[in-house]
């Protein structure tokens, strides 16, 4: 199973995301944050995160660029729990438990589009709102169109995650 995790090049994302995601935690598109927005909350870092942010699962956090990468199922499930406490903290779910299902749904949905990328493939979001609400759209570029090696910065699993 692959999802992706956060890569930086410079150090843009710090200055354009009001909180930038932390280089190597797995991420999600993230959207649902966006759900209810209008033209008036598109201003500043929130109209650049609403834009072209992809969702840290750890920082809570934006980022441009996430790379492709392997995912141990036991992963899934600890991302599963942080994102069902986030969406009792943030958006008034009854329990982490009630939350789970649509944590597990979100991942699945990042699974499913990592799922036919090479590893190192860099993804992109850009969304916009229409009168039918967010459209979000992806696009890929793939490790053989850009030199990466110099710049892929990948997290391990022995480092700390502060659960």
């Amino acid at each position: 199973m692959k999802l992706a995790r956060a890569i930086h090049f410079d150090e843009s994302d710090t200055r354009v995301f009001a909180s930038p995601a932390r280089t190597g935690e797995w991420c999600i598109a993230g959207g649902f944050e966006f759900s209810d927005w209008t033209e008036g909350d598109l201003t500043g870092k929130a109209r650049q995160a609403f834009a072209n942010g992809w969702l840290g699962l750890e920082t809570f956090g934006r980022v441009t660029f996430v790379a492709v990468t392997a995912v141990e199922p036991a992963e899934i499930e600890a991302l599963a729990d942080l994102l069902a406490g986030h969406f009792v903290t943030y958006y008034g779910a009854p329990s982490a438990e009630a939350a789970r299902p649509v944590a597990r749904e979100e991942l699945a949905q990042m699974a499913e589009l990592c799922e036919d990328h090479a590893p190192n493939t860099l993804l992109t979001v850009s969304r916009e709102l229409t009168s039918a609400g967010v459209r979000e759209q992806y696009r890929a570029i793939e490790p053989g169109e850009a030199d990466l090696g110099q710049f892929a910065i990948h997290g391990s699993l022995d480092e700390p995650h502060g659960h």
